[in-house]
């Protein structure tokens, strides 16, 4: 089974984080990853561009009833009807999840990946989560480039069985 990375990010995003996502696509695809990603614009049709230009498979996981609105890089659009709900169906769906940038949704799809507790969650130039101390929540890892993101979502893959 391939490995998933769901990538998420803000539609309304940067240019850095743009950038940043149709990079970590392309670098995802080059490796045979799977990507997931909210199937909209920002960081969704950014990464859904730079996997599709490398020959990646994306999926997009959309919050309405009709497909109005997807980017046109998807390889497979699914329909959930369920509204920023459909971030649980995103994160539950990954072996690793990548978070570009920050909006109150990306923020909510960090939150449930961390809640499931088995998923690496690694940001780059998003969300950093402080507690009463001021000190760095545990568990999320910062990654200094799209090259970096992606080396640590990758580094939780299992290798493929060996014959013999």
């Amino acid at each position: 089974m391939k490995f998933q990375v769901a990538v998420c990010g803000p539609r309304d995003c940067t240019e850095a984080n743009r950038q940043a996502a149709r990079r970590i696509g392309e670098l995802l695809a080059e490796a045979g990853a799977t990507v997931l990603c909210g199937g909209g614009s920002g960081v969704m049709a950014a990464v859904a561009a730079g996997a599709r230009s490398r020959d990646g498979l994306v999926v997009g996981i959309r919050p309405n009833n009709s497909r109005e609105g997807s980017s046109p890089d998807l390889s497979v659009t699914i329909v959930t009807n369920l509204g920023e709900a459909r971030n649980a169906v995103i994160v539950w769906s990954a072996d690793a999840v990548i978070v570009v940038g920050g909006s109150w949704g990306t923020l909510s799809e960090l939150a449930l990946a961390k809640r499931r507790g088995d998923v690496p969650v690694i940001s780059l130039d998003g969300w950093q989560l402080l507690d009463a101390s001021s000190r760095p929540v545990p568990g999320i890892e910062i990654a200094a480039s799209a090259e970096d993101a992606v080396r640590q979502a990758l580094a939780t893959q299992l290798p493929p069985p060996t014959d013999g």
